[in-house]
């Protein structure tokens, strides 16, 4: 152990000028045993600081290092487990508790020992030794003699010190002169002996020479000590003084103590009085104001809405603990409270004049305006009419006006007294629901009639639209007939209008002028709706603060193909969940006559012409688009969205019973067919539909409504045609397909693309074949000869055998050809072409396309029987009697002379 304190002295301490006391070799108790050192030193610079150092050995093991080091001053208790029974273990308590156990007790005691003196003479605060023995303690300082850890007990804690340079240096110069001493120790001790008394001889005497100089040197010390004993006097009067003085000055303190407890607590009661003086004082002139303030002027409103702001912040201010256990506090709540309440009263009173004045002058402008016109023999239609040159709503906007400069009280109603505020509400939808009601209504009256004057028999209204009835009719629709080319559109019934009502009786004039009302209505409707939507929102404050009594949700439905927003509540049910929830139901009940209205006049346009359908459906379309770009879950959205499902019905209604009257279509057994009434019919419905509905948003209604009119005209058609006894069936066919692929090409309907290839084909097939029908005429014999020879190819018999069947030789050939000279082929020709006159309609035009087809048919037939001719009768030497170029000019001459 002495080896390694040296090793550590020399190799960690000195270098930090540190001295190594004491060491232990320890390990943490409970783990696994690695060894390492405790080492108690002290530094050799003044102040000393004494540190207890961890040390270890390195990994490689080949020298020591420093690891960690505390101060002893932080040692808090040194606990040895057991006082009475030895033990390795032991415990240091610095910031928190070091569990080590020593090789041996030996060690531990001498460390703990050497701690104790440590303490004891450089540390003021004493460190607690528990479990430690006493007489561990009393042996490490002799009894009496507290100097010992002062002065010469540093030697007993010093067990071992070494040599500094130049006692080294010394002792081997004194070695190098006693070359012997090494191998004759004794030889060497004896000079030292004799050198030592010597030197003790040589000290005697030099104290005995110098017993003078230490009598005065006592003489100087009893006079010093003189000296200390009356400075300690000095000292014991100075401190008496100071203890006087000491007392006073804890007088003095703890009398400022009260003196700084009694200003802060002033400041702090004082900080209390202006808080509530500050926050809880209402002026005189506001007090004045919310009892005596004038309602009719803007100054006086603007003192008043200053007031009640002021007195509601009073209301409002947030107390702090244990104000409002104040008398002076409660008075002035109550106070307010008062205030607040006479104010309220006298608020909603004041506003219900309002509501009631300006509700009593519009309806007295209203009755004295129909009063004036009012003449006996006059109805109210005409006074109406007379009185509206313009189709206009009244303008609310100086109500409004004037109403608003009260919406600041109105926001302090609701938020101080909500029942009157919700009193003011439902009078105000009372008083202006009755007001709108009449002015509607009267609006809606004068609409009617601008309508019902724009048609010549409108006032009659017994005019036919998809809602209405039939009514008499000089030309039942069950008995339909079909005229002749000349007359037939003004005999035919309406596509649309297959009632009493003919087409010709509603003309575009009209009915742009039905588009500009109707669309007039909504122009004024909206407007409407809008600045009165937007004034309650304003003058109720209902924009800002929304209900948690339930989450208002929109969604997007479809009701008769028409995409509307509807809004829902979720959670518990409420009268009004939010805030947009109320503005739509005070908008419901204050307009509550607008939907039943429109709703009226648009069954008033569609009696009067179904058509006006098509235009309601563009003009709604847009108008409910626009509002729901603006607020889908708006009022006016919602009730225009209504309105659009009954007209989109109305609409579709429309389209069914056309296509119900194009299915019940009969035809007369005496006439001529031609261009059937409904296919002219749909393409003046698809002319005057696609002037309607260019740009419009509603487009694809109008394309459905396309393909069901379209196919429900094609199987009219066929079912014509198949049930035509005078006209043929492909003439019907030909005819009306080539008008409707006309129609078609014309008008370019993209979806309706199909349908024109399809009408194409179909005036191609038909066409081809009624030219192969009617040529078989001409030319019959011959037709039926030719079609024996090919049934006779057909059943295996070579060609150039034909000619050996009995009943196709070559006599029965000749035979046959010579029936058929030119002028009989002119003349069957010319028959032909007066018959195919006869079926031909002259709308279409059609003769002279069938004429060439028949030409061209008849020269194909013509070289198909000259080829059968050079197959089958080889070198007979047999030809027609007319030519290729006879036929030409036959059928030009016969075109030329009709």
């Amino acid at each position: 152990m002495t080896a390694i304190k040296h090793a550590l002295q020399r190799d960690i301490f000195t270098p930090n000028d540190e001295r190594l006391l004491s060491i232990v070799n320890v390990c943490k108790a409970g783990k696994k045993k690695r060894n390492c050192f405790l080492c108690a030193t002290v530094t050799t610079e003044r102040p000393v600081q004494v540190n207890v150092v961890k040390v270890k050995k390195s990994d490689k093991g080949d020298f020591y290092k420093r690891q960690t080091a505390w101060a002893l001053r932080d040692l808090a208790i040194v606990d040895a487990k057991d006082a009475v029974k030895e033990s390795p273990e032991f415990d240091l308590h610095f910031d928190k508790v070091y569990k080590w156990v020593a090789s041996s007790t030996v060690e531990k005691n001498t460390f703990i020992s050497c701690i104790w003196k440590l303490n004891q003479r450089y540390l003021r605060k004493k460190i607690d030794f528990i479990n430690v023995s006493s007489q561990l303690l009393e042996e490490s300082v002799p009894s009496g003699e507290n100097q010992s850890v002062a002065g010469g007990d540093e030697e007993a804690v010093d067990e071992y010190q070494e040599l500094n340079a130049r006692e080294e240096q010394d002792i081997e110069i004194m070695m190098e002169g006693c070359e012997y001493a090494i191998a004759n120790a004794e030889a060497f001790a004896e000079k030292l002996s004799r050198e030592l008394q010597v030197l003790d001889g040589a000290n005697i005497q030099s104290i005995m020479a110098s017993e003078k100089q230490v009598n005065i040197l006592m003489k100087l010390l009893d006079e010093a000590l003189k000296e200390v004993d009356q400075i300690e006097l000095k000292l014991s009067s100075y401190e008496e003084m100071l203890q006087s003085v000491k007392e006073q000055m804890d007088q003095i303190s703890e009398s400022n103590h009260l003196i700084h407890l009694s200003n802060t607590n002033n400041v702090k009661l004082l900080s209390e009085i202006e808080f509530l003086v500050n926050h809880m004082d209402l002026a005189k002139g506001h007090i004045k104001a919310l009892q005596e303030g004038d309602l009719t002027s803007s100054r006086g409103i603007e003192a008043c809405t200053n007031a009640a702001d002021a007195l509601l912040q009073c209301m409002n201010v947030a107390l702090r603990p244990g104000h409002d256990m104040l008398h002076a506090v409660k008075q002035q709540q109550q106070r307010f409270s008062d205030l607040r309440e006479q104010f309220a009263r006298r608020l909603a009173s004041h506003l219900n004049s309002v509501f009631v004045q300006q509700f009593t002058q519009t309806l007295l402008q209203l009755y004295n305006r129909s009063s004036y016109h009012s003449v006996p023999g006059h109805d109210q239609s005409s006074t109406l009419a007379q009185h509206s040159a313009e189709l206009t709503l009244p303008n609310h906007h100086p109500f409004h006006r004037d109403l608003l400069r009260y919406a600041k009280l109105m926001e302090w109603l609701k938020n101080t007294d909500y029942g009157k505020y919700e009193g003011l509400t439902k009078n105000y939808m009372d008083y202006l629901s009755r007001l709108y009601e009449r002015e509607i209504k009267d609006f809606f009256e004068v609409a009617k009639i601008k309508m019902t004057g724009t048609t010549r028999e409108g006032k009659k209204f017994g005019l036919h639209g998809s809602s209405g009835k039939l009514t008499g009719s000089t030309s039942s629709l069950n008995k339909l007939s079909v005229q002749s080319s000349g007359n037939r559109r003004s005999q035919s019934s309406s596509l649309l209008d297959m009632g009493n009502m003919s087409a010709s009786d509603l003309d575009v004039a009209d009915r742009t002028k039905f588009d500009k009302i109707f669309e007039q209505v909504l122009s004024e409707l909206e407007p409407l709706c809008l600045a009165e939507q937007d004034f309650i929102s304003k003058f109720f404050k209902l924009q800002q603060h929304q209900s948690t009594a339930g989450t208002t949700t929109s969604e997007v439905e479809e009701v008769d193909g028409v995409a509307l927003s509807r809004s829902y509540t979720s959670g518990v049910p409420q009268t009004v969940s939010s805030e947009k929830d109320m503005i739509r139901q005070m908008m419901t009940k204050i307009f509550r006559c607008i939907e039943p209205e429109l709703n009226n006049l648009i069954a008033l346009g569609d009696k009067i012409d179904s058509f006006n359908s098509l235009y309601m459906l563009v003009k709604m379309s847009h108008h409910v688009w626009t509002a729901q770009n603006v607020d889908p879950a708006s009022f006016l959205s919602t009730t225009l969205g209504n309105v659009l499902v009954t007209v989109k019905r109305n609409f579709d209604k429309c389209i069914s019973n056309q296509m119900k009257q194009m299915d019940e279509v009969k035809i007369s057994k005496k006439s001529k067919v031609g261009i059937l009434p409904f296919v002219a019919e749909f393409e003046e419905f698809a002319a005057l539909a696609e002037s309607i509905f260019k740009n419009a948003e509603r487009r694809g209604d109008l394309d459905k409504a396309y393909i069901k009119l379209i196919r429900a005209v094609f199987d009219s058609v066929e079912k014509v045609a198949n049930e035509s006894q005078k006209t043929p069936r492909d003439v019907v066919m030909m005819e009306n397909f080539h008008h409707i692929f006309a129609t078609l090409s014309r008008l370019k309907i993209s979806c309706l693309e199909a349908e024109k290839k399809e009408a194409k084909q179909k005036y191609t097939d038909h066409l081809q074949s009624y030219v192969i029908y009617s040529l078989g005429q001409p030319l019959e014999k011959l037709n039926h000869f030719f079609e024996g020879v090919e049934a006779r190819v057909a059943q295996g018999i070579r060609e150039e055998e034909v000619s050996y069947q009995l009943a196709f030789n070559k006599q029965e050939l000749r035979k046959v050809i010579k029936e058929y000279p030119g002028k009989e082929v002119k003349k069957g020709l010319d028959n032909l072409y007066k018959k195919v006159d006869k079926h031909l309609c002259e709308e279409e035009n059609l003769l002279q396309v069938v004429w060439h087809s028949m030409q061209d048919e008849f020269i194909r037939q013509y070289k198909h029987f000259e080829g059968l001719i050079a197959r089958c009768y080889p070198g007979s030497g047999i030809t027609m009697e007319f030519t290729i170029q006879d036929i030409l000019d036959y059928c030009s001459s016969i075109a030329q002379s009709h």
